[in-house]
């Protein structure tokens, strides 16, 4: 699983996956996507990102749970 805008450094935020040169989370960037903005909406919200770099972040989390299976519903 290769994302080259994806990276993990255990000195930023305890090694959470985030988008290449921020401190932004991968989770952080999902949690907006799921609360119903668009791209481009996040994009806006943090100006160091790109509406590439939120899809990166949906694609990186898409491959999470399909390489680690899925987290139960309630």
């Amino acid at each position: 699983m290769s994302h080259d805008r994806i990276s993990r450094d255990p000195s930023i935020l305890m090694g959470k996956p985030c988008i290449k040169g921020t401190r932004i989370s991968v989770e952080t960037v999902v949690r907006r996507l799921a609360a119903g903005l668009s791209a481009e909406q996040i994009a806006a919200e943090y100006p160091e990102l790109t509406r590439e770099d939120v899809l990166a972040a949906a694609a990186y989390a898409a491959d999470l749970l399909r390489h680690d299976g899925l987290v139960a519903a309630e």
